[in-house]
C-alpha cells in the first residue's frame, strides 16, 4: 500500500471561514514535509494552489529523506520540453523520489493562464502532450510539428533514462476521453472520493481500457480522514466541522464547483447535493464514508470517519476494489497526519519505495531506518 498526505494551502481547523484559517508559509511547510517523512508516509502530494508547486517542493526537497515527491503538472501551461528538463533536474536532485501528477483541470482554473481550450480538446492537448514527454525522456532528438506543439531538435541534456529515472506519471479524470489518456500514457490512475463499489467501476473501466493498449496501471485515490480514538470521537470531531458549514460558505462553495466543467467535480457534488441536511449523517454514502467535506471544498469531498480499527477496515475495502494509493489529508494537516501516521500508518504494509522508470521495476533506495539512506 502506498499512503500519501496532502501537501497545499489552505489549512486550518475549518479553513473556510478566517477564524478557522492558518497561516501556510514556507516555515508551516517545513514542519509538513518533515512530518511526513518522520512519521512513515510514503510520500506527499503537492497540489495546486497559490504556491508554484516547482518552487515549494524544490525548496522543501533537503528537508526530507525518503519522502516522495508527487508534482502537479498541467498539461500545455509550460512546454513540453521544458517541462521534461524541470522534471529530470528535480529527479536527479531528489536521487528518484519524483513522481509527476498530471491534471487536465477545469475551464475556469486553466482560462486563468490563457487556456482556453474546451474540456474535449483538452484531452486531445495532454495526449500529445505526454507523447512529446515519453519520447524525451527515452533521450530522443525530436523535430515535430503537431496540431497543439512544434520542437525543432528537441532533445534532454541530462542522461534521462539511465542514471535519471522518468517520473512515474499519475492520473485523474473521470470522462471517456480521460480515461482514454490514463490508459495510453500513464502508470497510476487516481480517483476523488467515491465510494468502494463506485471506485471499483471505474477501475474495472480503466483496466478494459489499458489492455486495447497491452498496458497495466495502478490505482489510487483521494480521501479525507478523521480518525479519533473511537468511533463516537470521530463522528463528534465530523460534528464540529459540520457545525462550522455556514450558509454563505456552502453557497460560495457550490458557486465555485457548478462552474467546473469537470467530470470529477460533478460526481463528487452528485454525492451530496449541495444541500446540508439536519443530520450529518445523512450524508453517509458507503459506511463510514462522510461526503459532508465536499458542501464546503471543492474537489475530493468525502472523509473516512471512524476509530483506527473502522478506518483500517475502510481501506481495506478500497483495497479489495482494487485501489493500491491512497491520497489522504485531514484538518488540520499536520495534526491529523500525527493522528492517522500514529494510530492507523503503523498497522498497514506502507511502501517506502523509489520508482527506477516508467515501466522499470521497482527497487528500493531508501532503507525505513533513517541513518542508512543508501545513494543513488
Amino acid at each position: 500500500m502506498n499512503v500519501f498526505w496532502y501537501m497545499c494551502a489552505p489549512d486550518g481547523a475549518y479553513p473556510w471561514q478566517p477564524e478557522g484559517s492558518r497561516q501556510v508559509d514556507y516555515g508551516y511547510y517545513k514542519q509538513l514535509a518533515q512530518a511526513y517523512d518522520h512519521l512513515g508516509y510514503t510520500g506527499a502530494l503537492f497540489a495546486t494552489g497559490a504556491h508554484d508547486v516547482w518552487v515549494l517542493a524544490s525548496a522543501l526537497l533537503s528537508h526530507t529523506e525518503r519522502l516522495r515527491f508527487l508534482v502537479a503538472i498541467h498539461p500545455g501551461l509550460v512546454a513540453p520540453t521544458l517541462l521534461a528538463k524541470m522534471a529530470a533536474t528535480f529527479q536527479e536532485f531528489a536521487h528518484g523520489r519524483l513522481l509527476i501528477n498530471v491534471v487536465s483541470g477545469d475551464a475556469k482554473m486553466l482560462g486563468a493562464y490563457g487556456m482556453m481550450l474546451p474540456h474535449d480538446e483538452r484531452y486531445d492537448m495532454a495526449d500529445e502532450y505526454l507523447q512529446l514527454w515519453h519520447r524525451l525522456f527515452a533521450g530522443e532528438s525530436i523535430t515535430y510539428q503537431g496540431k497543439y506543439f512544434s520542437t525543432d531538435g528537441a532533445k534532454l541534456a541530462l542522461p534521462v533514462g539511465e542514471s535519471i529515472a522518468p517520473p512515474p506519471l499519475w492520473f485523474g479524470g473521470s470522462s471517456d476521453k480521460a480515461l482514454d489518456v490514463a490508459a495510453k500514457h500513464v502508470d497510476t490512475y487516481l480517483s476523488w472520493g467515491e465510494t468502494p463499489e463506485q471506485i471499483n467501476g471505474k477501475i474495472e473501466a480503466v483496466k478494459a481500457r489499458a489492455a486495447q493498449y497491452e498496458r497495466e496501471l495502478e490505482y489510487g485515490i483521494r480521501l479525507y480522514v478523521i480518525v479519533r480514538d473511537t468511533d463516537e470521537k470521530a463522528w463528534e470531531a465530523a460534528a464540529d466541522l459540520y457545525d462550522r458549514m455556514d450558509d454563505a460558505a456552502i453557497a460560495a462553495n457550490q458557486r465555485f464547483v457548478a462552474r467546473s466543467d469537470s467530470v470529477g467535480q460533478q460526481r463528487m457534488t452528485a454525492l451530496h447535493g449541495g444541500l446540508k441536511p439536519a443530520n450529518l449523517r445523512d450524508l453517509e454514502v458507503a459506511p463510514n464514508l462522510w461526503a459532508g467535506i465536499g458542501l464546503v471544498r471543492p474537489g475530493p469531498g468525502t472523509a473516512i470517519v471512524g476509530s483506527p480499527d473502522t478506518v483500517l477496515r475502510t481501506l481495506e475495502a478500497y483495497q479489495k476494489a482494487g485501489v493500491e494509493t491512497f491520497i489522504l489529508s485531514g484538518m488540520p494537516l499536520l495534526e491529523e497526519a500525527y493522528r492517522f501516521g500514529e494510530k492507523v500508518l503503523p498497522r498497514l504494509d506502507v511502501s517506502r519505495e523509489v520508482s527506477k522508470a516508467r515501466n522499470y521495476t521497482w527497487s528500493t533506495l531508501f532503507d525505513r531506518d533513517l541513518s542508512t539512506v543508501k545513494s543513488a
